[in-house]
């Protein structure tokens, strides 16, 4: 058995606003497995400024793990911890190598593709013809959830944006989402939540920034707007933290990216926990190229959840590796009619 790593880089067709800033490019590392006459691939979508592993020896640990693959899935991810992106791309990669089909990562009738995935609308920061754009194009496109990313332009024309939505589309027509990636201030937090709650709006993400437990957990209590915690959930490893933290804020949701919250182990544990205490939840992908986001929406897709999904990203690139996953009318589709662009997988590795 041996494995390699290759870095590559995702070109954005347009621009992509966050409160962060703008983002043009998306570094990716692909981990590949092979045996004899048999291959498996996985995705490590490390994200510069956001993952716990944003770290310099990131390579050097991708080829510490290749150098070490005879180990075991079990093994490495254990002692991949502190790497959770290193840690879903070797969970991939070895169910990948396990399976007849190596884009077959999870069984279900998604990936056989007899079944779709509710999945909301992306809206990106940007001025305000920009995002009006992006709602009229989602709006046309099918979608009943849009997610409006806030926080990096004035919150006044923001908060006229969603008014212009709710003026045109009732709750029971679209739902919609806001995701403020801590962009507020706790000062001012309360305030602008009761004015979003006015909208009819289903939740808001990480509204301040992550670490401030007891302000987060105020906030919860006293918000009239569900919260969904997202870059909280970042960096805590330990079943113990993973408890405590959602003891402490009680939040209404929390959001996996399993590419920065440890993979589909990590996953699985949140969904138990959070569960446990009554919250809801459902998962996106971060930024992945189609070889990370097919594993996590084919993972997705075993967790039976009714909630609109944040699955909708990989038409966002214009190298993307071709693959059957397909958006129609709001969901997202693998269409066996597609198959795998292989040769284009062959001249990234």
């Amino acid at each position: 058995m041996k494995a390699t790593f290759q870095k590559y880089t995702l070109q954005f067709k347009k621009p992509a606003g966050t409160s962060r800033g703008t983002l043009q490019t998306k570094e990716t590392w692909f981990l590949t497995i092979v045996d004899g006459n048999r291959w498996g691939i996985g995705e490590c979508g490390m994200f510069r400024g956001l993952s716990a592993d944003d770290v310099p020896d990131f390579e050097q640990k991708l080829q510490w793990t290749c150098e070490h693959i005879s180990k075991g899935e079990q093994a490495l991810y254990d002692a991949l911890s502190a790497y959770p992106a290193i840690q879903i791309g070797v969970e991939t990669a070895f169910k990948s190598l396990a399976a007849l089909n190596p884009f077959q990562i999870f069984s279900s009738e998604f990936s056989l593709g007899n079944q779709s995935i509710p999945i909301n609308g992306l809206v990106w920061m940007g001025d305000r013809d920009f995002m009006k754009q992006q709602i009229s194009e989602k709006l046309k496109a099918g979608f009943k959830c849009i997610k409006m990313k806030i926080g990096a332009i004035d919150f006044d024309k923001e908060l006229a944006l969603l008014k212009m939505i709710r003026e045109l589309y009732s709750p029971s027509e679209i739902e919609l989402r806001v995701d403020a990636n801590g962009a507020f201030s706790p000062s001012e937090a309360l305030e602008k939540l009761k004015i979003l709650s006015d909208l009819q709006i289903h939740s808001i993400e990480q509204p301040i920034q992550q670490g401030q437990w007891q302000e987060m957990a105020r906030l919860c209590e006293e918000s009239p707007l569900p919260i969904a915690l997202d870059e909280e959930l970042i960096g805590v490893t330990l079943s113990e933290e993973k408890e405590e933290l959602l003891q402490t804020i009680q939040p209404q949701y929390i959001i996996l990216k399993p590419t920065l919250v440890g993979g589909f182990r990590s996953c699985d544990e949140w969904i138990r926990l959070s569960e446990s205490q009554g919250a809801g939840w459902w998962i996106t992908s971060a930024l992945e190229s189609n070889i990370g986001l097919n594993a996590i929406a084919q993972y997705t897709a075993k967790q039976k959840n009714k909630l609109p999904q944040g699955l909708g990203t990989g038409s966002l690139y214009t190298n993307n590796i071709p693959a059957p996953l397909q958006v129609i009318d709001g969901t997202l589709h693998y269409n066996k009619k597609r198959n795998w662009d292989v040769s284009v997988l062959n001249k990234v590795l």
